[in-house]
């Protein structure tokens, strides 16, 4: 055993010849912490720069047999009539035809790239701005809020095809404050809510997406299909201050059958919601009646509405002889929502709806199609993100996020989970959730909640806030593991919090304050140099932060002066407390009166409710030392470690 005053102590890192491993190589750094110890992110080192050269961004290593990148972006797929070059100019003495205006502009990894367009053009979409080298105020905004990305980097990766910022231009004119999706940036997450024939309304669609936004909802999706959709999607668009999807096919078949959608209906349904202010919208194109016969030995068939209903559309008409009307009026569509800058989210309405089913041929050739989707939207100026599937083996969770960034050329992808396992409704949260790590750090762009109502009703307010709080943790997570800059700082922070036992700055930190200090109040309600988990004795943090020549728990910034009892649960607390269970009501009422009894002060504690200004008995500092160790000793059962710890009883450090 080293001990701190050892010889062999004081050498610091054993030396590279005594190492047994071999860390992989290092991609950034996720912290600012000038003294971690971690080596760093072993994802690849990022490369944020413009065109092919930046197609990897942020990414994983590849296993073996991964598809590899495009070596294509939404610069290779311009309108008619445009042209696109980096480097000199054109060659002395050449003319450029009166009908066309070239411009030029230096990239943000100062290269020049010259455009040429036709003079009478005006640009409306994001996309548009980024092709002509304009950084337009919205990506002003991303840039602030992604602060380890510069505005014209955020301008080239639009322009690239491999970032959106879904916001409709009517939009802009309420609430909203736009975002990005992409994989240069922080991983997003999409929260879906919406009424259905027999539940929930517009009333309560607002209050949930209130409730989402708090939770960290990055994007709201309103899926209704009962009740005043018109006017539940109106109120979303004008409350919400995050982007806002919807799928349009819900509202086209309200009042008919499915067999009756005409490709008029289509347009003039995408128009009306353009028009109330919709971000993004999920079409989908992608299912051919080509890819039908895949289907039919599938175990649960085509999970998505629209995917099934469009199936149905085509099965019905001429025989199966008419192709998609959502494909075939492509054009037309791009053409309403270039005009308010409304986002494609192109849907997969073949994807798997249980595991028997991922990366079956019907789904893989859905994603080829939705590839050519990308295209022609790109083609038409329209902004583009791809959504994914929703169950996936784990083993498949790679191929299926790098199959897309070839096939569709790095445009953003947005995913259901995927679900790793199909055996825990009521938990599809957390099954969801472990997929959707995996697909973050493989190169998803959003991820779309699961709650644990998925499979089985409509989502409650809490559902909305525990699928919220799971798909943080997955996108948290991938950040951290995609070596993001500063997307650690924060859980830097807290560790230096937790290992200094300042609870206060402990919860402050916390993405749920309310729940982390419930909990801990629930067991013991002080904030001292232990919790209930270890007592005292066997608390290693607080034997680390008293070992003199360890950093653990000496940030100056997270000093303590001294115990003191916690103040009284707030409404939130109690009610977190009182769904758990494990208190009677009484506990919780003392809890939140700050009448509790136990660890109170000396003998008139059983008599008398202790108050802020009196001591707590637990500590020697306050009361007589044998009468703490009494305490101690009946109310948290302390167990005397330093045997276990190999340590002399009077150790001379700790």
């Amino acid at each position: 055993m080293i001990t701190p005053n050892d010889p062999a102590a004081s050498t610091g890192a054993l030396s590279e010849a005594a190492h047994a491993w071999t860390l992989p190589p290092v991609g950034s750094n996720p912290g600012t912490l000038a003294n971690a110890t971690t080596p760093g992110s072993f994802a690849n080192q990022p490369r944020i720069a413009p065109g092919r050269r930046g197609a990897l961004t942020f990414s994983s290593p590849d296993t073996p047999h991964m598809p590899p990148v495009s070596d294509k972006t939404a610069w290779d797929f311009l309108p008619e009539g445009w042209a696109t070059w980096e480097g000199a100019a054109m060659t002395p003495g050449s003319r450029l035809d009166a009908k066309l205006t070239e411009t030029a502009f230096i990239q943000s990894d100062g290269s020049l790239r010259h455009v040429i367009y036709p003079s009478d053009f005006t640009a409306s979409t994001q996309l548009e701005f980024a092709r002509l080298g304009i950084v337009s105020p919205q990506m002003s905004r991303v840039a602030e809020r992604e602060p380890h990305l510069t505005a014209p980097q955020v301008r080239d990766e639009i322009a690239a095809g491999r970032m959106v910022i879904p916001a409709n231009k009517v939009h802009l004119k309420y609430q909203l404050d736009p975002m990005c999706i992409g994989r240069a940036s922080k991983t997003k997450i999409n929260a879906n809510m919406g009424a259905s024939p027999v539940s929930s309304g517009t009333d309560e669609e607002v209050e949930k997406l209130r409730w989402a936004e708090k939770w960290g909802a990055d994007t709201v999706m309103d899926l209704s299909t009962g009740g005043d959709l018109d006017g539940c999607r109106d109120a979303l668009c004008r409350h919400s201050h995050v982007p806002i999807g919807t799928v349009p096919i819900y509202s086209m078949i309200i009042g008919r059958k499915i067999e009756d959608l005409n490709e008029q209906i289509v347009l003039d349904t995408v128009r009306f919601q353009a028009e109330q202010g919709v971000d993004y919208f999920t079409i989908h194109a992608g299912v051919l009646r080509s890819h039908l016969k895949y289907a039919k030995n599938r175990l649960i068939g085509l999970v998505s509405r629209g995917g099934s209903m469009l199936a149905k559309w085509m099965l019905h008409h001429s025989g199966g002889r008419r192709e998609n009307l959502m494909n075939t009026a492509w054009e037309d569509i791009c053409d309403i929502m270039r005009e308010f800058d409304v986002t494609f989210s192109i849907g997969d309405g073949c994807r798997p709806g249980g595991l028997a089913d991922a990366s079956d041929t019907l789904q893989l050739a859905e994603l080829q199609e939705i590839g050519k989707l990308t295209e022609r939207a790109w083609r038409k100026g329209v902004q583009v993100m791809v959504e994914g599937p929703g169950h996936v083996p784990l083993d498949q969770i790679e191929y299926n996020m790098k199959l897309q960034r070839n096939l569709c050329h790095g445009a953003p992808f947005y995913v259901l989970g995927p679900l790793v396992t199909d055996i825990f409704p009521g938990y599809d949260h957390i099954t969801s959730c472990i997929g959707a790590t995996n697909a973050a750090y493989h190169g998803a762009s959003m991820l779309c909640y699961v709650t644990p109502k998925e499979h089985l009703g409509l989502p409650k307010k809490d559902d909305v806030k525990q699928g919220c709080i799971a798909y943080k943790i997955a996108a948290h997570a991938a950040d951290i593991a995609l070596g993001i800059p500063q997307s650690r700082d924060r859980d830097d922070e807290l560790t230096k919090a937790r290992a200094a036992l300042n609870w206060q700055k402990h919860f402050d930190l916390s993405f749920d304050p309310d729940t982390a200090r419930a909990y801990h109040d629930e067991d013991l309600d002080v904030d001292t140099d232990f919790c209930a988990m270890c007592g005292h004795d066997w608390c290693s943090v607080r034997i680390s932060k008293e070992i003199q020549e360890w950093a653990s728990g000496k940030d100056e910034d997270m000093k303590w002066d001294k115990p003191k009892k916690t103040a009284a649960l707030t409404a939130e607390q109690q009610e977190i407390l009182e769904k758990r269970g494990v208190l009677s009501p009484d506990e919780i009422h003392m809890l939140a009166s700050k009448t509790k009894k136990q660890l109170a002060t000396g003998a008139a504690a059983s008599a008398a409710p202790s108050t802020d200004d009196k001591k707590l008995s637990c500590h020697s500092d306050y009361v007589d030392a044998e009468d703490a160790k009494r305490i101690q000793k009946e109310k948290l059962v302390q167990v005397n470690v330093a045997p276990a710890l190999n340590l002399p009883t009077h150790d001379s450090v700790i």
